[in-house]
């Protein structure tokens, strides 16, 4: 990492895009890189699991999403700050300072979820 981003880390968070429309932007959670006996992960796994995640984290949300009544009656289906469920490789992917990100459709959520550890794709 550059010393400009460490010694001015709010210029990363400036980077982030505003979601538009209905839109979602959401972070990947960090990719375990032991498995559970203990033995370390090799990196082409560890990146093959962030890029099939089915688990993301709602940064923000566009100002369209779920506004559609007649698509969402009972409202929105998730916010700012949960842990969702989505389609494996949904959105579109990019990174910033290394870091992956992706813009979903505010339809793409299939499920929250309380706590997001442990759960992998099948």
């Amino acid at each position: 990492m550059s010393e400009e981003v460490q010694a001015f880390p709010e210029e990363k968070a400036k980077q982030l895009p505003d979601p538009q429309g209905y839109r979602m932007l959401c972070a990947i959670p960090e990719v375990e890189d032991k498995f559970e006996n203990g033995l370390l992960k090799p990196d082409s796994l560890q990146k093959i699991e962030e890029f099939s995640t089915v688990i993301l984290f709602v940064i923000k949300m566009g100002p369209d999403c779920y506004l559609d009544k007649t698509r969402f009656p009972n409202g929105p289906w998730c916010k700012e700050g949960d842990f969702i469920m989505v389609r494996a490789y949904s959105g579109t992917r990019f990174k910033i300072h290394g870091r992956e990100f992706r813009l979903i459709n505010d339809d793409s959520v299939e499920a929250v979820v309380q706590d997001p550890r442990g759960i992998t794709r099948a």
